[in-house]
């Protein structure tokens, strides 16, 4: 049985081929993206840390700073999960899967990939739209105190789901060279 090493890098298992280079290529965009996410999950630590200070010792709650926490929440969990998914860390029903050939799996694999692909683009288009509006009519929190610009917000779901599509390509690229044994 194929076990997945989690101490390599995953970029370690593409061919040294054009299609190899592609998929190297892509994940190193997410890799790049994910640590600049892990930089703002330490910041969104430290400002719930100052949030429950201020609001519990000196009985402060700035709507922004509350604010603030979950708009520093949507991209790590946007850009998080293409990050995820590079890594092997999402959730996966093994049931079955853990009983397939490596073969088998790589096809599973592919097809999970090919479907990411398509509602990822999906998603990424169909929220241009909202993040456009957002902009065009200068949105920002309803709350009085709370943060404008909420187009940026709304901007991570396009980039989120462009990550994922971009980390989807390269699973598929990875698995069909499997699928079709090179």
């Amino acid at each position: 049985m194929e076990a997945l090493n989690h101490d390599t890098d995953p970029s370690d298992a593409y061919d040294d081929d054009v299609a190899g280079r592609i998929g190297r290529s892509l994940e190193a965009i997410v890799e790049w993206a994910g640590r600049i996410t892990m930089v703002l999950v330490f910041a969104m630590v430290l400002l719930i840390a100052t949030n429950v200070i201020l609001r519990y010792l000196f009985a402060i709650g700035p709507v922004s700073l509350q604010e603030l926490e979950w708009h520093l929440m949507v991209p790590v969990a946007l850009v998080g999960s293409a990050y995820t998914l590079r890594h092997h860390g999402h959730v996966r029903v093994d049931i079955f899967y853990d009983g397939f050939r490596p073969r088998t799996r790589a096809l599973v694999n592919l097809l999970s990939g090919v479907g990411l692909l398509v509602i990822s683009v999906l998603v990424g288009w169909l929220s241009l739209n909202f993040v456009y509006q957002a902009y065009q009519i200068g949105e920002g929190s309803p709350d009085p105190g709370g943060l404008p610009f909420r187009f940026i917000l709304k901007a991570m779901i396009p980039l989120g789901f462009g990550l994922l599509a971009l980390q989807a390509v390269a699973h598929i690229i990875l698995n069909a060279k499997r699928v079709l044994g090179r």
